[in-house]
């Protein structure tokens, strides 16, 4: 099964290309241009260093949150834009779902903004808390921790996310990561000042 992944929900733009488990290629991407002019530029640079046509991928899957409002609806659109063009699945997971291990008991963390942390916890690789809102002390109470920005330094979401997706998929499970609903957790401060405006 080969499969293109991507993430954009993170400061670096990451992208992979898996083929029955082994690594074809992938991509980690920093810069000041958005995700939207990075993003298709790298999955074709992918395809193109990888030797292998669009048409040839058999899953994509993608990150959904938490993490940049814009970013992730990036990630989505453009995912699920080529996915319909070729009339193949997307399994999408949470952002934090795709870098935590498949055993133990783990909560992800990262950074919010305002002194707050985005948290959720995981057993053996299943999610028991969705990603909320988290105070570093609530977060910490949650045990055993994986830091997103500390996980970008040493490892490419996009790739983690690719092989989640390839162990969901021969599970035969990809119904139940077919919802590519962004995972926001909370208001962008575009919508917090709208609603401040009609209180």
């Amino acid at each position: 099964m080969l499969i293109l992944a991507a993430d954009t929900s993170l400061p670096t733009l990451s992208a992979a290309l898996l083929r029955d488990g082994l690594l074809l290629g992938a991509v980690s991407l920093e810069g000041k241009s958005s995700r939207n002019e990075k993003l298709l530029p790298a999955i074709d640079w992918l395809l193109r260093e990888s030797a292998v046509d669009r048409k040839q991928i058999d899953l994509f899957a993608v990150t959904r949150g938490p993490g940049s409002f814009t970013g992730v609806r990036v990630g989505l659109a453009t995912v699920q834009g080529l996915a319909l063009a070729l009339g193949k699945s997307v399994c999408a997971l949470s952002t934090h779902h795709a870098l935590v291990p498949a055993s133990g008991r783990w909560a992800v963390v990262d950074d919010a903004g305002r002194g707050q942390l985005y948290a959720s916890l995981f057993e053996d690789g299943r999610e028991v808390v969705a990603p909320r809102i988290a105070s570093p002390a609530e977060a910490a109470a949650m045990g055993a921790q994986i830091v997103v920005s500390e996980f970008l330094q040493r490892a490419n979401v996009a790739l983690e996310c690719a092989r989640k997706a390839a162990r969901i998929a021969a599970a035969g499970e990809l119904d139940l990561y077919a919802d590519i609903t962004p995972i926001y957790v909370r208001l962008a401060e575009a919508d917090v000042k709208l609603m401040e405006q009609r209180a």
